[in-house]
């Protein structure tokens, strides 16, 4: 049996409690011919745009640093948070050092002390959808264009 479904406000806050505290998030992303590629990723949410590391050379590096663009998932199959966003790429050096401090106290990882060269993502949502069953399918959308619709 189903539970009734959320409000879309109880699910903005759900998902952005998720965005707080949540320490990994699914990436997916595409070369420039299509392949995909998915992999999970530690990241920071400062309220607006979450901060990921990988390195530049891996699939995901090279496919973010090409495409500027990724989706994001949140959770398990039955309680999910999908955000599309825009992909903007840092050298691991120019980001400012309270936010590397911040990523790495969150996360338990600190790509700037590796030998192998990471850069940073900055990922801006421009659009979110949450839900859990069927019965939430509808309102699912919670932002559309970088703007909460609730």
């Amino acid at each position: 049996m189903t539970t009734p479904p959320r409000s879309r406000a109880q699910r903005r806050h759900d998902t952005e409690h998720r965005l707080g505290h949540d320490i990994d998030v699914w990436v997916a992303s595409a070369s420039a011919d299509g392949t995909p590629h998915l992999v999970p990723l530690s990241f920071d949410w400062d309220g607006e745009v979450l901060l990921a590391a990988t390195p530049a050379e891996s699939p995901t590096g090279r496919n973010l640093t090409a495409t500027r663009t990724a989706r994001l998932a949140l959770g398990h199959t039955r309680d999910v948070a999908m955000l599309d966003g825009h992909v903007e790429v840092l050298a691991i050096d120019a980001l400012p050092p309270h936010l590397g401090d911040r990523f790495a106290a969150r996360t338990g990882f600190d790509p700037r002390s590796l030998t192998t060269r990471y850069c940073w993502f900055r990922i801006t949502p421009h659009r979110i959808r949450a839900w859990r069953e069927e019965n939430e399918l509808t309102g699912r959308e919670l932002m559309r264009d970088g703007h909460w619709l609730v």
